[in-house]
């Protein structure tokens, strides 16, 4: 089972709309060092490499 945060899902589905790190970090009120650090443990809870398999991924799965 894939247990992500509410936060880890935000980040997520910001990133699914298309939005770049900074654009994702002024939305949420975080540095883009949290972000990049956010993006990260997505990628390991999900076993991906990418934003493109990180996002497929959470809709298969249906966290977005």
């Amino acid at each position: 089972e894939i247990n992500l945060t509410n936060r880890e899902v935000e980040v997520l589905e910001q990133l699914s709309k298309g939005l770049k790190y900074n654009a994702i970090a002024d939305n949420l009120f975080l540095s883009v060092g949290t972000i990049r650090k956010h993006v990260e443990n997505i990628y390991n809870k999900l076993q991906v490499h990418n934003k493109l398999e990180a996002i497929q991924k959470a809709k298969t799965n249906k966290l977005i």
